[in-house]
């Protein structure tokens, strides 16, 4: 079974993952605080928000202060390019040096790595995170369009196929036919793969339903807001458990 640090992404009732999107070490902290009476389970730090993410001693210091809030949660490491709806745009290199680092850190259980990124670069974070007991999440994401259901299925399979712990795939519907058609995508390839967790979603407001129903369709994660969302169309993280909880009961 697929974990991120000890929560399991089984196939019952989705987790919640809940960004934090802090410009800086304080706010940051801030975020962390905030969170202690939340309901949630995984925290992704989502380091391209972070205004000195070009220095690693910055982003050292970021990991360092999440981890030493939230010492017993499990944390994914992310940073979201500009072309993936991402807050700031790195060199190629530079974004695998981030990677590294952040593996190599001993202060995440998950990173996040985008499926359409060199091959030979991806291959190595695979081997890397695998020695240092990291689960990686495979990722795409479409802020502009939702992909055909053979499209979002290739994609899927492709990302297992590379060696994906976690296969993500997250898209903008514009019409309910969209969302429809990543549910269906989702399902398909569920089926395929039963045991092995996927996270799909559509976004905005028109894709709010498959933020809820991933235990029907088959997404293992939903991410919920704290202070302030990462994507358009996430729920706030109590409003989201007790659906998710309503729907599971």
């Amino acid at each position: 079974m697929v974990k991120i640090g000890k929560v399991a992404l089984d196939n019952g009732m989705p987790k919640i993952c809940v960004p934090l999107v802090g410009h800086s070490t304080d706010e940051l902290v801030q975020e962390c605080r905030y969170l202690q009476d939340k309901i949630y389970d995984v925290v992704e730090l989502r380091i391209d928000f972070l205004k000195d993410v070009t220095s690693l001693d910055a982003v050292g210091d970021a990991l360092a202060a999440v981890r030493q809030e939230l010492p017993d949660s499990a944390i994914l490491f992310t940073f979201r390019t500009k072309e993936e709806g991402g807050e700031m745009e790195v060199p190629g290199s530079y974004y695998f040096d981030l990677i590294d680092y952040a593996v190599k850190s001993g202060k995440i259980d998950a990173i996040d790595v985008e499926y359409f990124r060199d091959r030979a670069s991806i291959k190595k974070v695979l081997t890397i995170a695998k020695e240092h007991g990291v689960t990686v999440i495979m990722s795409n994401h479409d802020f502009d369009k939702t992909p055909s259901f053979d499209e979002i299925t290739g994609r899927l399979i492709g990302m297992k196929k590379l060696g994906a712990d976690v296969a993500k795939l997250a898209c903008m519907p514009n019409s309910a036919k969209d969302v429809l058609t990543l549910l269906s995508a989702t399902e398909a390839v569920k089926s395929q793969y039963p045991d092995e967790p996927l996270i799909t979603m559509s976004m905005g407001k028109l894709g709010t339903i498959s933020r809820i129903s991933g235990e029907i369709f088959g997404s293992a994660l939903t991410f919920g807001s704290a202070k302030k969302a990462s994507a358009p169309g996430q729920l706030e993280v109590t409003t989201l458990h007790q659906i998710l909880r309503a729907l599971h009961s």
